[in-house]
């Protein structure tokens, strides 16, 4: 993902930074605890589209009781 379109971008809830998860091309917002999906290069920033964030350490991940969207 293009980093200045990532400055650009902010967290729809909460107005806050995201933070980019390469290894996953997700797109993570810390102070709400959710992971948004970039798909097709275009990210997906709708509230009702965000996942849990289980974890913030090095090993965080989306809950697997999250379906797929």
């Amino acid at each position: 993902m293009n980093e200045q379109l990532l400055e650009l971008l902010a967290c729809p809830i909460c107005k806050g930074p995201l933070q980019l998860r390469r290894e996953t091309t997700e797109l993570v917002c810390h102070a709400d605890r959710l992971v948004f999906a970039v798909r097709d290069g275009i990210p997906i920033l709708l509230s009702a589209e965000g996942r849990p964030l289980v974890s913030d350490g090095p090993t965080a991940f989306v809950s697997p009781d999250q379906p797929e969207r």
